[in-house]
């Protein structure tokens, strides 16, 4: 499948405070997930995979780390990544190691970083416009939605799933009609009454996303939220616009904090797997992680669990180390993490590079202002 007339707009400007400790020294795209790969990864890969051929990458904190990460691991490897107003900078050879690049203006929200990047979103070339974030967890084709998009003639139409009502308030909820119209969509309604969220992302008509940010920002700064979910979408909604819904089945998960970034990840190890490992994104370590049944455990292919080590329902990152006397159940270890013996973890994290000697219950330890580990 090739999508040769799909631009992709990749959101990765957030400052991913909700991540608490795991975002100090990495910008949130760039947390590792899956023991194979980071969390920008994926979209990246189903942008690849589907046969979009730009990316054009919104990006305000940390984004050097993040342009050299990208350049390493995906630029020209079936996509091409469009830097934005930095882009002929980059392609020069003129940065040095370690040079800072020249600051962006401030966004308020997603729809801003549209806006921002006008002049390589809406460049001659580009039919329709794929939205995307750079931290959520999936792995997908786009071409069937871009045909749906298509023969219904759509203005835009959004990727939606079906989930637990009690969770549908962390989400935008969406109302369709029989023929998956889009009636309503409420970011994080308070009283749901619908189990359809917006996956977020989408794919618009280039030339009806540009028309719809023109007037949005027509209104002034205080006249809107500046945000795709709570402007845009809702905008063309209310003007009878073609908004038509899209439905994703397979896995797919908004890593927004610390509780769900360890929670997704332990969903992985479920049989049948949610995502298997061959599937995954490999940035970490060339070749993908591997399953243990006998440690019921995803681990990097350079890990070993030694004997007298105990390791249950957990994600062992490439490069950790795990000493022998180590018990470890439902947790996380990052890469370059090392556990020492006599330690003793359950439902955590272990950072990345972090020594790990002793007690540890719980996430408390990464949250901003959290109780550091025993």
């Amino acid at each position: 499948m090739t999508l040769p007339d799909v631009r992709a707009a990749l959101l990765a400007g957030g400052l991913g405070e909700r991540m608490g400790h795991l975002t100090d020294t990495l910008c949130k795209p760039l947390v590792p997930y899956a023991a194979s790969c980071r969390l920008v990864d994926f979209s990246v890969a189903n942008a690849a995979r589907s046969g979009v051929p730009e990316i054009v990458l919104l990006s305000l904190h940390r984004e050097r780390d993040l342009i050299d990460h990208l350049l390493t691991h995906w630029d020209g490897r079936g996509v091409r990544i469009n830097f934005g107003p930095h882009d002929r900078l980059i392609r020069s050879g003129a940065l040095t190691a370690g040079e800072t690049l020249p600051p962006r203006p401030p966004e308020s929200g997603t729809a801003d970083a549209l806006l921002g990047n006008a002049e390589y979103l809406f460049a001659p070339g580009a039919r329709d416009v794929l939205i995307q974030h750079a931290d959520h967890v999936y792995v997908h084709d786009y071409g069937p939605m871009t045909a749906a998009h298509r023969a219904a003639d759509a203005d835009v139409t959004i990727g939606v799933q079906r989930i637990e009502r009690r969770f549908v308030h962390l989400f935008g909820m969406v109302d369709v009609d029989d023929d998956l119209r889009v009636r309503r969509l409420v970011e994080k309604p308070a009283e749901p009454t619908s189990d359809l969220v917006f996956t977020a992302f989408c794919l618009f008509k280039a030339d009806v996303l540009e028309e719809v940010l023109t007037s949005l920002a027509a209104l002034g700064d205080d006249g809107w939220q500046h945000d795709i979910s709570r402007d845009v979408l809702p905008l063309m909604i209310r003007e009878g616009r073609r908004v038509l819904a899209h439905p994703i089945t397979g896995y797919w998960a908004d890593i927004g904090t610390v509780e769900r970034y360890h929670l997704e990840q332990l969903k992985l190890l479920d049989r049948p797997f949610p995502l298997p490992p061959e599937t995954l994104p490999r940035t970490l370590a060339a070749t993908a992680p591997r399953y243990r049944p006998e440690h019921e455990s995803l681990t990097g292919t350079d890990v070993t669990v030694p004997p007298g080590a105990s390791v249950r329902s957990s994600l062992l990152f490439p490069g950790c180390v795990i000493e022998p006397g180590a018990e470890i159940d439902r947790s996380v270890i990052l890469p370059g993490a090392t556990v020492r013996a006599g330690a003793r973890l359950e439902d955590t994290i272990a950072a990345t590079g972090e020594d790990v000697t002793g007690t540890r219950t719980g996430l408390a330890h990464l949250r901003t202002g959290g109780a550091p580990s025993r």
